[in-house]
């Protein structure tokens, strides 16, 4: 959310606080008490949602849905429970991964505009309770599976290393999302953790075909670096440190074209692996996208003014999109 959107919805807010209080006078003290009640409830949701960045839950729910759709194409059996626990398990863990990066968050770094101490306080702690709570639902989420011998030594292995990077990526000592290393870590666990965890519940083993993740993951990192730009002069000023501003922009321009360019020469190679490219060639109406993308991000660094919302959306197009198109061909095929 930008600072004129955040001051906006603090405006809004502020008018739907005043029209309430008003309408305080005429009221009963019951009346009132739900009132604010309602009015503090909802506020609450809305920065929950907001902090929980409910994009990365979509993008978690699609490539959780690819290592499905590369099970059902091998022949493997859709397992219903296995397939919904999971999903949920991984929601509940992307959702923490979010929750906590806020909780630990430096204190020179507001999470509101205009916030005082006991907002930040009272945010801070309702959202560690959350994702005390979310990680406790995924534990929960591990027992029923295991009890119902559904939860086999592999998929074990990657919902523990999910919880492991989620715990790196946002809490000290480790804290990686304020070292440089977040949008890595983030990108691997979106592209990465999460298909291998779902094919894994349906499978009860890895496969092959399971490395179209590691170019999925440079595109995922590709997208996440692109995100950094826009803040680059916000976050050198609140000391944050980014990928970005630890690398600078310099060096990150062309990483970020050889991550794409590596991504997709890498579903070229995809016959290594024994996936022919007539099953995966939907992927590559993507690569014009891709070559936009790489063009905006050009054209900034020469000091073209910047399109932001028009490179965001390019950038996850094509993430998305080529998880999208590889999803829709497995699970037709």
């Amino acid at each position: 959310m930008t600072m004129r959107a955040t001051i906006s919805v603090w405006g809004l807010e502020g008018g739907i606080f005043l029209r309430e209080r008003r309408s305080w006078r005429n009221t009963s003290p019951t009346a009132n008490s739900l009132s604010f009640c309602d009015l503090f409830f909802n506020y609450n949701v809305r920065m929950f949602l907001r902090l929980a960045r409910p994009l990365h839950l979509v993008l978690a729910a699609l490539t959780y849905t690819l290592g499905a759709s590369i099970a059902d194409y091998l022949g493997y059996p859709f397992a219903a429970r296995s397939f919904w626990l999971g999903l949920l398990g991984i929601l509940c863990a992307q959702a923490a991964m979010s929750l906590l990066s806020e909780v630990f968050r430096l204190d020179v770094e507001p999470l509101l505009e205009n916030e005082t101490r006991a907002q930040r306080q009272s945010l801070r702690n309702n959202a560690l309770y959350v994702s005390i709570a979310l990680i406790g639902a995924i534990t929960f989420i591990a027992f029923i599976l295991y009890n119902n011998s559904l939860l086999q030594l592999a998929p074990f292995f990657f919902i523990v290393l999910s919880l492991v990077v989620l715990l790196v990526y946002s809490v000290p000592p480790f804290r990686f999302v304020n070292r440089g290393a977040g949008e890595f870590l983030l990108a691997v666990h979106l592209a990465y953790v999460i298909p291998f965890v779902s094919f894994t519940l349906q499978a009860g083993e890895t496969h092959r075909f399971l490395a179209l993740a590691i170019p999925l993951t440079f595109l995922a990192f590709a997208y996440f670096l692109v995100g950094n730009f826009q803040s680059f002069a916000q976050d050198q000023k609140l000391h944050r440190v980014t990928f970005l501003t630890r690398l600078g922009w310099e060096r990150v321009v062309p990483m970020h074209h050889t991550l794409v360019l590596s991504a997709y020469l890498l579903f070229a190679l995809s016959p290594l692996f024994g996936l022919s490219l007539s099953l995966i060639w939907p992927l590559f109406l993507t690569f014009p996208f891709a070559l936009f993308q790489m063009y905006l991000l050009r054209a900034i660094s020469l000091g073209a003014k910047p399109n932001w919302t028009l490179l965001h959306a390019d950038a996850l197009a094509v993430f998305g999109l080529t998880t999208y198109f590889l999803t829709l061909t497995f699970w037709l095929r």
